[in-house]
């Protein structure tokens, strides 16, 4: 009867940590991925490093803006 209840508990925690657990990573592949394509369009343009770092810093928005999306919403939803 006590391990039904304990599961309670790790299952209820890890609804509400779950948001929270693949937004580092989503953002960390965001960044890496826009990166990359970058540093691809100065290898095809000739321009290195314009693109790489426009790119760059267009990953790191836009990876910063879902993360904190992503953690608001979690928020509201778990205050309901």
């Amino acid at each position: 009867m006590d391990e039904d209840k304990n599961l309670g508990k790790y299952s209820k925690y890890y609804r509400d940590v779950a948001p929270y657990l693949g937004s580092g990573i989503q953002l960390a592949v965001t960044v890496v991925a826009f990166f990359f394509i970058g540093r691809w369009i100065d290898t095809k343009a000739g321009t290195s490093p314009l693109w790489m770092l426009i790119f760059a810093f267009l990953g790191i928005t836009t990876g910063i803006y879902s993360f904190i999306k992503t953690v608001l919403a979690a928020d509201k939803k778990r205050n309901k």
